[in-house]
């Protein structure tokens, strides 16, 4: 079992930046890549971005890259998503998840762990 903690979400007004993390603990050697997701009211979930754990390889968003930028602190067993020049259209809880093999790194499908989410919320 794998348990993911998100900490850093809150409220910033456009043009502003924040910085989340997920911190991984338990059997994290069960999985091979993490990522960011988010789901904003009455839309379904959405891949923000994902990174290879071994290999450090980022996936992005095609319409997030650009201003979002994942990384990994391999020994400290956690994610960061940098979110710079937020939007209002970037307002929603943002998921991190951690998955096994596969190819998978867009898709929610690919993970099997998922922390609680953390509440971005961007003023305009």
């Amino acid at each position: 079992q794998v348990r993911l903690v998100e900490s850093g979400g809150g409220l910033v007004q456009a043009g502003g930046s924040l910085r989340l993390s997920c911190l991984a603990t338990g059997q994290t050697f069960t999985t091979d890549k993490m990522g960011w997701f988010r789901q904003a009211p009455g839309k379904e979930r959405e891949f923000v971005a994902s990174v290879a754990w071994g290999s450090g390889v980022a996936y992005y968003s095609d319409s997030l890259k650009g201003r979002f930028t994942v990384s990994r602190d391999y020994a400290k067993n956690t994610l960061y998503l940098q979110m710079n020049t937020l939007k209002s259209e970037d307002t929603a809880v943002y998921y991190c998840a951690a998955g096994g093999s596969s190819n998978l790194y867009r898709d929610p499908q690919g993970y099997n762990f998922w922390g609680p989410g953390t509440q971005v919320t961007v003023s305009s």
